[in-house]
């Protein structure tokens, strides 16, 4: 189980609502937002533990959906506050969160849209042109229920996707969704060294399990353009190895 005992109040993230879509399996459309490039000093290295504990996934059999949501509010304030963090080590200009729309139902015909398109049932996406990152909360509830890793895999290589888009293009790789998944490794295993987060037995077994679902088949991901689930277990372990830098085109 991934445990989050975090950070002091002041670095409590209060992320803002506003807002739409980049849908999981479309092509990655890059809009850098800045010339934002690699600063020449950034360090080359991953921070994560030098011993790995892999033990066994850690299911939930008995949860509310007020665990669900607050275990997902956890995971965003340690992958903001990340990026936050660190940043100015590795890039030049500067860091802006996505917007943060949050959990809908996949059954609402109300939930929400990006360039006019449904959220997909069962989805979680990053949304280009409106800048935010949002999850169907049932896919994240069923997620949850094979352990609390999944939660932090999702909302890290989503708001990896937000990250990819302030880049200048030349530091984004083609295959996206792997690199999506590098950068979810680096900054999972970096927030340990920060001490914002806490691994546990069984955690990195989840890491694994979740990564290989989602490369064989599954409603949030499409293998043909994020990879089976070889490609997506190796890109993760390669951004705990390398962290962010590793994870770059141009490293």
């Amino acid at each position: 189980m991934l445990l989050k005992r975090l950070l002091p109040l002041s670095l409590v993230a209060v992320l803002a609502t506003s807002a739409c879509t980049f849908q999981l399996g479309e092509p990655l459309n890059v809009q850098p937002t800045s010339e934002t490039s690699v600063r020449p000093d950034a360090p080359q290295n991953g921070d994560g533990p030098a011993v790995e504990q892999p033990g066994v996934p850690t299911g939930n059999s008995s949860f509310s959906d007020a665990e669900v949501t607050q275990e997902i509010n956890d995971a965003v304030t340690v992958i903001d506050t990340y990026w936050k963090t660190h940043w100015n080590e590795f890039f030049t200009g500067t860091y802006t969160p996505p917007t943060v729309r949050g959990s809908y139902s996949g059954d609402d015909p109300n939930r929400f849209t990006c360039s006019g398109e449904l959220a997909a049932a069962m989805n979680a996406y990053y949304c280009i042109n409106e800048d935010y990152v949002a999850w169907d909360f049932n896919l994240m509830r069923d997620g949850y229920a094979e352990g609390d890793a999944w939660i932090y895999l999702v909302v890290a290589h989503e708001w990896a996707h937000a990250i990819q888009n302030r880049l200048n293009d030349s530091l984004v790789s083609v295959a996206g969704e792997l690199q999506a998944d590098c950068l979810a490794g680096a900054v999972l295993y970096g927030s340990t060294q920060d001490g914002t987060l806490q691994w546990e037995p069984g955690d990195t077994a989840e890491i694994s399990a979740g990564l290989t679902t989602l490369g064989d088949e599954s409603p949030w991901a499409d293998p043909s353009s994020h990879g089976d689930s070889i490609e997506r277990v190796s890109a993760f372990g390669k951004g705990r190895i390398g962290g962010v830098v590793g994870c770059l085109n141009a490293s």
